[in-house]
């Protein structure tokens, strides 16, 4: 298993920071950026590879590559998207399709969080899983996350933005371990969701394999400070948190 991450997305609402980075490299602490944590916390757990999903501003990436590899002892693996500033992520995340073979901890390029999500998802495997969704259930819910609602017995049910804060069991985080097996699968259903609207979200390709009788697991993350980083607001309680760990 390698870790995955997704960071070929613009961030405009992080402006000027994103004028001249991607969202991944904007400092949270100190020269610490949020890629330097998510490798941090994948070389932390035992991985040795890990791909990275660029597009916006990739030049950044690549000239940091040897530095980041020297610093967490991982060999990184750029993955070029050439619609970064066109498609939303479920293309992004396909790009990836050929490691996500080999398994996956995938982790978008904007959450800041701490190791123990990496070690959830881990110690929930071993049931025949093939998809595990980190799951927030202790989080007051509001319109912009991504919620999820789960049945017992059947896994995820629903995962969207546009569904009443009520419904949902909690919120998916970012994080996901996907198995080898769910590969193909996964694969053809961010395909088929990205064709049908390029504007979509690889959560959507999430809901299409549940559409077509594939079980998604959740691991729910318990009491945990993260935070997605989608605005000043959001980078400034990421700095509050990222000093913690």
């Amino acid at each position: 298993m390698i870790g995955l991450v997704l960071a070929a997305g613009a961030g405009r609402r992080l402006r000027p920071y994103t004028d001249t980075l991607p969202k991944a490299l904007v400092p949270v602490d100190g020269d610490k950026t949020i890629l330097d944590l998510t490798l941090a916390n994948f070389a932390e757990i035992g991985l040795t590879e890990v791909a990275i999903v660029v597009g916006y501003r990739k030049e950044a990436v690549y000239a940091r590559k040897e530095e980041l590899e020297a610093t967490y002892g991982l060999k990184l693996i750029l993955i070029d998207n050439d619609k970064a500033e066109e498609w939303n992520n479920a293309y992004s995340l396909w790009c990836a399709r050929e490691v996500l073979k080999r398994g996956v901890l995938l982790a978008n390029g904007d959450t800041v969080h701490p190791v123990s999500v990496e070690r959830t998802l881990l110690d929930a495997r071993g049931r025949g899983q093939k998809i595990i969704l980190a799951l927030d259930t202790v989080k007051q819910l509001a319109d912009e996350e991504m919620k999820v609602v789960v049945e017992d017995g059947k896994g995820v049910r629903r995962i969207t933005k546009l569904m009443d804060p009520a419904e949902a069991t909690g919120e998916y985080i970012g994080l996901t371990l996907i198995e080898p097996e769910a590969a193909e699968e996964l694969a053809d259903a961010l395909k088929a969701t990205f064709e049908r609207d390029p504007d979509l979200y690889y959560e959507d390709g999430y809901q299409e394999l549940v559409n077509r009788g594939f079980t998604v697991d959740v691991a729910p993350i318990g009491d945990v400070s993260w935070v997605e980083i989608d605005n000043h607001d959001d980078l400034a309680k990421g700095r509050e948190i990222a000093c913690r760990y």
